[in-house]
C-alpha cells in the first residue's frame, strides 16, 4: 500500500494490519516516507490511538528495524538491568539510578534519550561533562560495562533505527503525547538492548507529558503490558511531576546537582525518594534483593557509603569524561545569573512544571526544532520546592542565562509559572510516588 492509504487508514480510526505497521516502520528506516508523512501518521496514531495489539505491533517493528544485543558471551556478571523515564523537569534520576543498581550487583546499560518537548535529556545533561562519548562503539561499552558496571549512552544508528527518526519528527509536531507512540519508542529500544528487567517512571502533573493520574496509569499499564507480552519483566512506577524534581533544570547544573548528592549532600527529599524507590523494585525485580524493602535498604546503603558514586566516577571516566568527575568535573557556567524575587510575601502553591521545563528551552537548553545546539550552562538552579515560605523579594530561582535578554524573558516565564498562596497556608499536593504497576 501507498503510505497515503495506511495514513487514512489510522487517521480514520480504522484497524491496521501488522504487515501495514511493519511498512510503515520500514519507510521511517529507510527514507522511503517523507518528513510529512511520518508527521501525518504521527498525528493520526495520536488522534486515534492503535490499542494494545497494533501498540505491540508497531514496537516489535521498531525493534527489528535494527540490531538486538546479546549479552550471552559478553563477560558480564549479574542481570542486565534499565530505568526509563517518561520525561520530566529536573529530572536527573537516571544519573543517580544507573550507578546505584550497578554497585548493587546489576548490570546497566541504559540506552538513553535527548530532550523531547519541554523536557530535558539524559544524553544531554551527560554531554555537559566534557569528553564524554554518547555514542561509544562497542568495545568501549562493554569495557565500561565491565569495569564501572553501568554505561549511560544513546542509541547506536544501528538499534531501532527508526525510532531515532520518528523521535526527532515527534519533537517538532506536537506529536509527543501518543501513548501508543512513547511505549514503543521507550520499549523498542529497551527490547533491543537485550534486557533481563525493566523499571518504568511513569510521570504525572504539569509537568510531565501526562498531566492526570488517570492518563499515567493508561500510560503505565500500555508500557507493563506491551514490555511483558514481548517477554521483558517490568514494573511501573506512577510520580508526581507537579514540580521540578531536585533544585536545578538545565543540563550542566542537573549534573551537579547529581554530584551533590552522590558525594553525600542530603539533596531534596523528592529525589531521593524516586530514586530510591525505582532502585528499590529494579533491583527486587532482577533477582537481587528478596524484598522490595530489601532493595531499598541496599540502594540506600550504596548511595551512603560512596559506592555509587565511584562507579558513576568510573563510567565518566571509561566513556572520555573527567578523569576525576567529583574533583574536577569541567562543567561549563552561564555568563548571566539572576535570581527571579517573588513578587510578595507568602507561600509556594502551584508550580507549572510544563511553563518551565519551556521556559528552559527558550534559554537554549533544549530543542525548538530537529537539530538546533543545545547550550549546557543554561537553566535554572535554586528551585524552591511548593510548600516553601517567601517574604516579597525572596528568590524563587536563580535563571543561568547566556544573555541579559533572555535573563529577562526567564525571569517572566518563571513569575508568570508559580502562584504564591496568602502567608500562613498550607497547600497541599500528592506524594513523590503515587502508585506502583505491575507487581503480582
Amino acid at each position: 500500500m501507498q503510505p497515503a492509504e495506511i495514513i487514512c487508514i489510522q487517521r480514520d480510526s480504522g484497524v491496521l494490519t501488522a504487515a501495514q505497521i511493519g511498512a510503515f516502520v520500514q519507510g521511517v528506516t529507510d527514507g522511503s516516507w517523507s518528513d510529512s508523512q511520518v508527521a501525518a501518521m504521527a498525528m493520526a496514531i495520536l488522534l486515534r490511538g492503535m490499542g494494545r495489539a497494533g501498540t505491540v505491533a508497531l514496537t516489535q517493528a521498531m525493534v527489528q528495524s535494527g540490531e538486538v544485543l546479546d549479552w550471552t558471551d559478553a563477560g558480564l556478571h549479574g542481570p542486565i538491568l534499565d530505568k526509563h523515564s517518561t520525561g520530566g523537569v529536573g529530572d536527573k534520576v537516571s544519573l543517580l539510578l544507573a550507578p546505584i543498581v550497578a554497585a548493587c550487583g546489576g548490570v546497566v546499560p541504559m540506552i538513553s534519550g535527548r530532550g523531547l518537548g519541554h523536557t530535558g535529556g539524559t544524553l544531554d545533561k551527560l554531554e555537559a561533562l566534557p569528553g564524554y562519548a554518547t555514542t561509544p562503539d562497542h568495545a568501549r561499552l562493554l569495557r565500561t560495562l565491565r569495569q564501572a558496571g553501568c554505561a549511560i549512552v544513546g542509541a547506536s544508528a544501528a538499534l531501532a533505527p527508526a525510532d531515532r527518526r520518528l523521535y526527532a519528527i515527534r519533537d517538532i509536531t506536537a506529536t509527543v503525547e501518543s501513548v501508543p507512540l512513547i511505549t514503543a519508542s521507550i520499549l523498542s529500544k529497551k527490547l533491543a538492548a537485550g534486557l533481563q528487567g525493566l523499571v518504568l517512571d511513569v510521570k504525572v502533573g504539569s509537568g510531565a507529558f501526562t498531566p492526570t493520574l488517570e492518563e499515567a496509569r493508561l500510560l503505565a499499564r500500555s508500557l507493563v503490558e506491551v514490555a511483558q507480552g514481548a517477554g521483558l519483566p517490568a514494573r511501573a512506577l506512577i510520580t508526581d511531576m507537579n514540580q521540578v524534581l531536585g533544585s536545578t533544570a538545565g543540563n550542566a547544573l542537573e549534573v551537579q546537582e547529581t554530584l551533590d548528592c552522590l558525594g553525600g549532600a542530603a539533596g531534596d527529599p523528592r529525589l531521593r525518594a524516586v530514586t530510591l524507590a525505582l532502585a528499590a523494585q529494579l533491583l527486587h525485580l532482577g533477582g537481587l534483593a528478596a524484598t522490595v524493602a530489601a532493595g531499598q535498604a541496599q540502594a540506600e546503603r550504596a548511595l551512603a557509603s560512596g559506592a555509587a558514586a565511584e562507579r558513576f566516577a568510573q563510567m565518566v571516566a571509561t566513556l572520555g569524561g573527567p578523569p576525576d568527575v567529583f574533583k574536577a568535573a569541567g562543567l561549563p557556567a552561564a555568563p548571566v545569573q539572576r535570581a527571579v524575587p517573588a513578587p510578595h510575601s507568602g507561600v509556594l502553591a502551584t508550580l507549572d512544571g510544563r511553563a518551565l521545563g519551556w521556559a528552559v528551552v527558550a534559554l537554549g537548553g533544549g530543542r525548538r526544532q530537529a537539530g538546533d545546539r543545545v547550550d549546557p550552562r543554561v537553566g535554572l538552579s535554586q528551585v524552591r520546592p511548593l510548600g516553601a515560605a517567601l517574604q516579597a523579594g525572596e528568590p524563587l530561582a536563580v535563571v543561568h542565562a547566556a544573555d541579559e535578554a533572555s535573563a529577562d524573558q526567564a525571569v517572566r516565564a518563571v513569575l508568570a509559572a508559580v502562584t504564591l498562596a496568602e502567608p500562613g497556608s498550607r497547600p497541599s499536593w500528592g506524594a513523590a510516588v503515587l502508585e506502583t504497576v505491575g507487581v503480582n
